[in-house]
């Protein structure tokens, strides 16, 4: 799977549409979902931007709900493409300013999510590009490896890291994700870096064979 990943990365060049996506619902069980014929999700821990980045990639700014409180998804949030594919974006994990009975429920809820769903085709995790991935972020990569599903790994803020550490600071991340540097997508929400990337491999998760599970 890592071998193919990085093989699409390194074909994605070019300005491309933003993704056309609508909400559909929220759930706070995977299994209360409707069916879809493939699908991709986005999680990382909560102030990663991860609803700016979904945002980003539709070009739309409330699409998804962003704020500077951690921790506001609460729900997982499924969103459909015209062709019948969809996107979710799961809660964030780690800190969140709400009880830690709530947090606790909500991881349940991711891990349910991406060991069960199996319309499942991909899951983009988003790492923080300025500090690096956390425990709780090498965490879930390691839950994805031992549940056999395929991720990428995003990293975000890309802005933020100073030019003369950008070199060292992607070797420093795939490192620590154990996986080959050319396998991270570096974003941008700020400059766009990164984000034509993303949405050409989303579309291309959106439109392979949804029987490949």
């Amino acid at each position: 799977m890592a071998t193919f990943c990085l093989l699409i990365l390194r074909s994605l060049k070019g300005v491309t549409k933003p993704l056309e996506i609508a909400f559909v619902t929220s759930a706070d069980n995977y299994r209360t979902l409707p069916e879809s014929p493939v699908e991709v999700a986005f999680v990382g821990r909560s102030n990663v931007g991860k609803s700016s980045l979904i945002n980003s990639l539709a070009n739309r700014k409330q699409l998804a709900r962003v704020s500077k409180t951690p921790g506001r998804t609460q729900l997982i949030n499924l969103f459909e493409t015209p062709g019948g594919g969809t996107l979710v974006d799961l809660p964030g994990y780690g800190y969140a300013a709400v009880p830690g009975k709530i947090k606790r429920g909500w991881e349940k809820m991711i891990v349910g999510y991406l060991q069960e769903r199996e319309e499942l085709e991909m899951i983009f995790v988003l790492v923080d590009g300025l500090i690096g991935p956390t425990d709780l972020d090498l965490m879930m990569l390691e839950q994805l490896r031992d549940s056999n599903v395929a991720f990428t790994v995003v990293a975000t803020k890309q802005d933020k890291v100073k030019s003369s550490k950008s070199a060292t600071r992607r070797i420093e991340l795939a490192t620590a994700c154990q996986i080959d540097a050319a396998e991270i997508v570096w974003t941008s929400v700020s400059t766009g870096l990164g984000i034509d990337q993303l949405r050409t491999l989303v579309n291309r998760c959106l439109n392979t064979n949804p029987n490949r599970r």
